[in-house]
């Protein structure tokens, strides 16, 4: 759904040559004046312990085998707040090891289906339960506002349970006639050991992402937590352990993208990889996996969506959902609208309301109560981030709104809008993963699905229209996983997500994510004088 260096298996988005030789800048001059309703003031503590800070390996709370551990930050001020164990090959290899030990010979798989649901219901019970926790955990490992994570994070997590527990006795093969006396039907199995790898930016959404569908469908799972955000994902374990999960059928590594990650994508006993981060971390890890036992990989990866605003949309409510569509989770979010399109008819109207909203973007603290924003998760997103706004600023965009960091402690960045931006500006070609708004003038349908689709990415779109005519047209010709109609964001654990194009492979969530996670197996039986074929 982000982060940071070519030689991290769970970077999001990379610095390129080009804005690697430009300065930060601390400020812009000859912008309006950027304010918000909130000081950033003494953090607020969250009131949490953090009480799991190891591996677990086989139903066990375990250190790495190296004894060594490394730092999680809070975003909020570059203070540790704990540390954690840092596995490594050897402990992945012990996942892995308890993992298979787990599918051949323990009682997950041979578990009736309903069993399993009945487990995995028994855990969004305890997420709801744990919900004050979770959310404290996430923010401060994260920097997202509390209050998005209690009230919207954390309930989708227990509804993608209860979704996917509501499949797992619903899943079966079929029967087919044969040109012959035959009996033919197909077995839908689970594929195995799953090797998973999650990003930071929705840490707890993106471990129910590829835990509900690989533990719905019998399989067992080492996953590789975000090197920043490893603290809900070791938590949430533990309930799952409580709510009857057998050990060693979900193992979880925090660790490094170069030695953990990649010894869970090159893996020779790893059934099947899935990936959320970069696209460029995704090649690599799609490489590692064709070069060892060549295991199936899904990828959910990189985007730039387009969010196209016709002249017959309502500026006032198109401007709030692009608004939403970018600046949401402080821009980290891999279907972000980024690249704002506005018909030339409402462009000027839309630009100034545009920045109005911006300027009223509350920042601050994400603990406390009505803050829209908080800090990004670290400091080399930070610094990548004011490096594309400089690059915006030099190539010739109009910076009407934010710019610069805000307050001096942390790493948080003013809400940020640029206008007069072109297709061949970095600012509207790279994945900036932060709050940067790219406003785009168009004139015409065509010429705007043609450059909605000049993109190495496909991930999503969002579409503002009256005229449904103008909205199926548009709709069919974007090449994306997702397109929202008058609406941004909209996740229900039905609907499937993921990329065209180089913004991934296979899609999560829904009815499709389960494919990802069974083989189909033909079984054929010879029949001796049936009655009817």
């Amino acid at each position: 759904m982000a982060a940071l260096k070519m030689s991290s298996l769970l970077s999001r988005s990379l610095t390129s040559a080009v804005l690697s030789k430009v300065r930060i800048p601390l400020a812009v001059s000859g912008i309006a004046n950027y304010s918000t309703a909130s000081a950033i003031e003494e953090p607020i503590n969250p009131s949490v312990n953090v009480d799991y800070t190891k591996l677990l390996i086989d139903g066990k709370f375990v250190d790495a085998a190296s004894g060594k551990t490394f730092p999680t930050y809070d975003p909020r001020t570059g203070d540790c707040i704990a540390h954690v164990a840092e596995g490594d090959a050897e402990d992945v290899n012990r996942a892995v090891v308890a993992a298979r030990k787990a599918f051949d010979e323990g009682p997950w798989p041979k578990m009736t289906a309903y069993e399993r649901s009945r487990i995995l219901l028994r855990f969004a019970d305890l997420i709801d339960e744990h919900r004050d926790v979770l959310a404290k955990l996430e923010t401060w490992d994260n920097g997202k506002p509390y209050e998005q994570a209690a009230n919207i994070e954390i309930p989708m997590v227990s509804r993608l349970f209860r979704y996917y527990a509501g499949w797992a006795d619903k899943i079966h093969g079929i029967t087919a006639p044969a040109d012959g006396q035959y009996h033919i039907q197909t077995l839908h199995e689970p594929i195995g050991v799953c090797g998973q790898i999650i990003p930071w930016n929705f840490p707890f959404l993106m471990y129910a992402w590829k835990l509900g569908p690989a533990l719905a469908t019998g399989n067992t799972i080492v996953l590789k937590t975000a090197e920043q955000t490893p603290l809900s994902a070791i938590y949430a374990s533990k309930l799952l352990q409580e709510a009857g999960l057998p050990d060693g059928v979900v193992n979880i590594i925090s660790g490094f993208g170069p030695t953990a990650g990649a010894a869970l994508a090159s893996h020779m006993d790893v059934d099947k990889l899935a990936f959320t981060g970069s696209t460029d971390t995704g090649k690599i890890v799609l490489e590692l996996a064709a070069r060892s036992n060549l295991k199936p990989v899904t990828l959910e990866l990189g985007g730039k969506s387009p969010f196209i605003v016709f002249d017959d949309a309502d500026v006032d409510q198109a401007v709030e959902q692009a608004h939403f569509a970018l600046f949401f989770n402080q821009g980290q979010c891999c279907c972000a609208g980024s690249r704002t399109y506005v018909h030339e008819r409402v462009y000027d109207e839309f630009v100034e309301k545009a920045k109005a909203r911006a300027m009223k973007r509350v920042v601050g603290d994400p603990f406390k109560s009505g803050i829209e924003q908080g800090p990004q998760i670290d400091p080399e997103q930070f610094d990548k981030i004011l490096r594309y706004i400089n690059s915006g600023v030099e190539s010739g965009a109009s910076l009407e709104t934010g710019g610069s960091r805000f307050g001096s402690k942390g790493y948080y960045i003013q809400p940020t809008v640029f206008s007069n931006v072109k297709d061949d500006m970095l600012i509207a070609k790279d994945e900036i993963f932060g709050p940067v708004q790219s406003i785009l003038k168009f004139n015409d349908l065509d010429e705007v699905i043609r450059r909605a689709n000049n993109s190495r990415y496909g991930l999503a779109a969002g579409v503002f229209t009256k005229n449904m005519d103008t909205a199926n047209t548009v709709t069919r010709a974007l090449r994306v996983g997702t397109v929202w109609i008058n609406c941004f964001d909209v996740f229900d654990a039905a609907i499937p997500f993921g990329g065209y194009k180089m913004s991934g492979i296979g899609r999560e969530k829904g009815i499709y994510s389960l494919n990802n996670y069974l083989q189909v197996k033909g079984v054929v039986t010879p029949l001796k004088n049936p009655a009817w074929l």
